[in-house]
């Protein structure tokens, strides 16, 4: 089975970004810890980012047939993307929205996600470890459905 981690724009410069909040990982640090996570379990993962919303759009369009789960961390789309939102929930794969910060301790027009209503969950303030516990959460989902 498949799990697709998407990361949304800016993301592609963790590790230089306002390391005070988003720490001092980069995306590549990420990834490789992801992809063990879930190789470990026997998932496979396809890791993917864009800066650009249409693609984010293309990318979920793709999975609908061949993806058992998405982890996207939305980043600055969470607050403004009816197309994301549309797109994920056209093709009906269960998701997790995640963020390295905590978007309700932050700036007032970060705290509305047009994501979270229909996610199976939210992991939000973690750093990095948002990543991991999202795999967790995927992995636990996923090897035993009906204890979740």
């Amino acid at each position: 089975m498949k799990v697709l981690v998407i990361n949304g724009p800016n993301l592609n410069l963790l590790g230089t970004r306002e390391p005070e909040i988003y720490g001092s990982s980069t995306l590549s640090d990420i990834q490789q810890n992801v992809e063990g996570l879930l190789s470990q379990a026997g998932f496979s993962c396809d890791f993917f980012q864009s800066n650009a919303e249409h693609e984010i759009v293309e990318k979920i369009q793709a999975a609908i047939s061949n993806t058992a789960f998405i982890i996207i961390n939305p980043a600055a789309f969470t607050h403004t993307s009816v197309a994301i939102r549309d797109a994920l929930a056209a093709v009906a794969v269960p998701f997790i929205e995640i963020h390295l910060s905590n978007p309700h301790a932050r700036e007032s027009f970060r705290r509305h996600s047009y994501l979270s209503d229909i996610a199976e969950g939210v992991i939000a303030g973690f750093g990095e470890n948002s990543y991991y516990l999202a795999c967790e959460a995927v992995i636990k989902r996923l090897q035993h459905p009906k204890k979740c």
